[in-house]
C-alpha cells in the first residue's frame, strides 16, 4: 500500500465507499473506518493499519 487509492481499495474490499467532495473529509472519513476496521473487528492487519494511518496522515499533511 503506498497511496490514498490504495487505502480505498482496501475500504472497497469491506464494501466502504468515500466520497463527499471534500478532500480533508474524506481523509478523516477513511481513517475513521480504517481504526473501525482494525480496533473494533480486526478485520484487518496491524501492517495494513499502520500502513493505511501514515498514508492518510501524510496526504492530510499537504493540504495544511
Amino acid at each position: 500500500m503506498k497511496t490514498v487509492y490504495d487505502v480505498q481499495q482496501l475500504l472497497k474490499r469491506f464494501h466502504t465507499f468515500i466520497y463527499t467532495g471534500d478532500r480533508m473529509g474524506d481523509l478523516e472519513l477513511m481513517e475513521m473506518e480504517i481504526d473501525e476496521l482494525y480496533k473494533e473487528y480486526q478485520f484487518i492487519s496491524k501492517e495494513e493499519f499502520i500502513q493505511a494511518k501514515l498514508i492518510l496522515k501524510k496526504e492530510k499533511s499537504k493540504l495544511l
